[in-house]
């Protein structure tokens, strides 16, 4: 099966907490607390969790994805014919809440590429906060879709 995958990479210090909630999420719902146990376990396996899309190059389907420990979630769906892949700045936002209340929220710069289709649609296929990556995945897209890329990531838009 001829499959282009993008994942969003996990960082360390995440996956260590990660792993930590769940081996305690776990413990706690054993030994003493079932529903205080798995809120613990969501939360862990809720960090180390990540996102991202594949591309079937071969059956010409798409999907975005959310995967945990490698096993991958998510509905393939025909793909259209897709135009050009735009790689841009943008900002995105984290919250962070416990009971229904937020408690903060963070942004961050990322770069995104997104790849549009029918003039004005588009499907966001891959996040990063690194501008070499992204141009990387960009000119694989490039290659396996016949398309051009558009860098948005600067005031004067260019095609490459």
């Amino acid at each position: 099966m001829n499959t282009i995958t993008y994942l969003k990479e996990v960082q360390l210090m995440k996956k260590i907490l990660a792993i930590a909630l769940i081996f305690a999420g776990f413990g706690i719902f054993v030994m003493s607390n079932i529903f205080v146990g798995l809120m613990i376990l969501i939360i862990g396996l809720n960090l180390i969790s990540t996102e991202g899309a594949e591309i079937n190059l071969t059956d010409k389907t798409f999907r975005n994805i959310k995967s945990i420990f490698g096993l991958k979630f998510g509905k393939w769906k025909p793909c259209p014919e897709f135009e050009y892949v735009s790689v841009f700045k943008a900002k995105e936002s984290t919250q962070i809440s416990a009971y229904g209340a937020t408690m903060g929220t963070f942004k961050t710069d990322i770069i995104m590429l997104n790849v549009f289709y029918k003039g004005n649609k588009h499907i966001t296929f891959y996040k990063t906060d690194d501008k070499n990556d992204a141009f990387e995945v960009a000119e694989h897209f490039k290659l396996a879709l016949d398309i051009d890329i558009l860098d948005a990531t600067t005031d004067e838009k260019r095609w490459l």
